[in-house]
């Protein structure tokens, strides 16, 4: 356990707040027309509340209320709370996708921290790239820090089906394309997909990273779960105010918190929850803030024998809201504990360890978070395939795969990038069947540019209408973690820097072995070094603005997809007063 630090002592605000020099006065006196009182100046914890909220980041949309219920415990506690408004990139509004602004957000992140009194942070985050960038920012400052998400949406219903957020999206697009749904009821489902304030209802990428966020260590337990409407969400975003003032005055950073054993907690927790393959690449970046040497290997090693117990979509049949009546994330660690799957001595903000947090709880609904024994795959960790199309590495989901597809031979159909695919995928004259392997380039973190969510490419109507909804499918793109499908994402080295993906042609056979965690092209290996001798770039560069930063520094998905100068800085300097 961690020893506590001193408490009084002199804390970072004072830099700008405490005593009576002209600088001091000019920073305490310009806050002070906000109507603060003096006394608030006298060295207790100043806490910056750095919220996500944006009325184009609809999953946020309800942030500023629970700000208000942040700041309440923070004034409870004694501390001065303060909000922050901070960059907030939205999966469902960014283009050309929220990914490529991950980086950037976690950059003004961490500069609104470095650069500001802070003495300790809230991350109110909800929407998938909120919570991996200001975790990111975070971990980087080493400021104490504390998440707390704005939960998930209510569950969804059309004509008495549940409708998983995204999850149906893909489903009912697949049927209006196959001829089983009028795009008139379509548009009549639309309506049933968000019905309130939340994140997605799904074990998608923004629910995933709240329960990373948790597993980690980083959020009060039982914290993922709530939906965000539910009153117990309020309650849990004022006790994170008191906490945090707490962790102040205890000192108690992130990089005392995501340890190494705290993130293979994370990497076993993903694999129980069925979670989205977004995790791989932020918990890689977070990692790499942190200082901490997390590989796709850890991912493979930790997850390989983890079975997938969470009962929810896309991998199962219940939402979100189930889950959280079921008992929530804190029944799982308490499965991966009893399992021995789980350090069970990893520090969380709370000052207690991960076991201490959720030995207790009670599971009270096992058809929703199951048995072992009826687990939904008995090895459901990110599956970590290498081979000749893939030498640093790509993933795939077995949760959401279809086991006949997990060993599998085919020719590939390729598509040079997502415009092309399009063109194509609903012309009845492609060359396509279902035992194809459906091939799409330029799609990764310099190639898009940014990795978009676009790795579950949708099937030819030719192949729907036979009754086929599952083909593979390869990429050096991500896929949203609502999808579903035997698809493999990632794949690095990626196209756009000359990856072997990059020089795969119509007609080559590749294969496929998730047991032996296998991805290979059938061609020689002279045949592949002298295509990949002849390969030239063939997509548009940037040429200004952050799009020609994140081009220019932007590393691969197996390492996390972060700007390769914003690893390994972690530290909390006050910055120089320039007045």
């Amino acid at each position: 356990m961690k020893k506590k630090a001193e408490w009084p002592r002199r804390l970072r605000s004072q830099e700008w707040y405490g005593g009576t020099s002209r600088d001091v006065i000019y920073h305490r006196g310009w806050l002070k027309n906000q109507g603060y009182p003096h006394d608030l100046f006298d060295g207790r914890p100043v806490i910056g509340i750095l919220n996500t909220w944006s009325d184009m980041t609809p999953c946020n949309g309800h942030l500023r209320e629970l700000a208000e219920k942040v700041k309440a415990g923070v004034w409870e506690a004694g501390g001065f709370p303060l909000e922050v408004p901070v960059f907030s990139a939205s999966e469902n509004t960014f283009r050309p996708t929220a990914m490529m602004y991950r980086n950037l957000a976690a950059l003004a992140v961490e500069e609104a921290i470095r650069g500001q009194p802070m003495d300790g942070c809230v991350l109110l985050v909800g929407c998938d790239k909120t919570t991996p960038s200001l975790l990111m920012g975070a971990a980087s400052c080493d400021l104490p820090s504390i998440v707390v998400t704005g939960g998930p949406m209510l569950n969804g219903y059309f004509r008495g089906e549940r409708v998983g957020s995204g999850t149906h999206l893909w489903k009912f697009s697949e049927m209006v394309k196959a001829g089983e749904m009028t795009q008139a009821e379509f548009l009549e489902a639309e309506a049933s997909m968000s019905r309130s304030s939340g994140t997605c209802n799904t074990m998608g990428t923004a629910s995933t990273m709240a329960s990373m966020a948790e597993a980690l260590g980083m959020a009060l337990s039982g914290n993922a779960a709530i939906p965000g409407v539910d009153s117990r969400r309020k309650v849990m975003a004022q006790l994170t105010g008191r906490r945090i003032v707490q962790m102040v005055k205890d000192d108690l950073k992130p990089s005392e918190i995501m340890t190494k054993q705290a993130f293979e907690n994370a990497i076993r927790t993903n694999a129980a929850i069925g979670g989205s393959t977004n995790a791989v690449i932020h918990l890689l970046a977070i990692a790499g803030r942190v200082g901490i040497d997390l590989t796709l290997d850890d991912w493979d090693r930790c997850g390989r024998d983890v079975p997938t117990i969470v009962n929810l979509m896309p991998s199962g049949k219940y939402l979100m809201e189930e889950f959280f009546y079921a008992g929530g994330l804190p029944v799982v660690l308490k499965r991966l504990g009893e399992a021995g799957l789980l350090h069970k001595d990893a520090l969380t903000v709370s000052g207690e360890t991960v076991w201490d947090e959720v030995k207790d709880v009670v599971n009270w609904n096992e058809d929703v978070i199951l048995p072992a024994e009826k687990a939904l795959t008995s090895s459901g960790g990110i599956v970590v395939l290498r081979g000749n199309l893939a030498p640093k590495g790509a993933v795939l989901k077995p949760s959401a795969a279809s086991p006949h597809l997990l060993v599998h031979r085919g020719r590939a159909v390729v598509f040079e990038d997502i415009d092309d695919y399009k063109a194509k995928i609903n012309d009845d004259n492609l060359d396509i069947d279902e035992n194809c392997v459906m091939v799409m380039k330029n799609c990764g973190p310099k190639g898009y540019p940014g990795m978009a969510e676009v790795g579950n490419m949708g099937l030819p109507p030719k192949v729907l209408k036979k009754g086929i909804l599952d083909m593979v499918r390869i990429s050096d793109a991500r896929m949203s973690g609502t999808a579903y499908g035997t698809v493999v994402l990632h794949t690095s080295p990626e196209a756009a820097v000359g990856g072997p993906l990059a020089v795969v042609k119509n007609g080559d056979m590749i294969e496929l072995d998730v047991p032996n965690r296998r991805l290979h092209l059938d061609i020689s290996d002279e045949e592949l070094a002298r295509r990949l001798a002849e390969w030239r770039p063939n997509h548009d560069l940037p040429t200004s603005g952050y799009a020609f930063l994140h081009q220019q520094h932007v590393e691969g998905a197996d390492t996390g997809a972060d700007l390769d100068f914003l690893k390994g800085c972690r530290g909390n300097a006050v910055g120089k007063d320039s007045h």
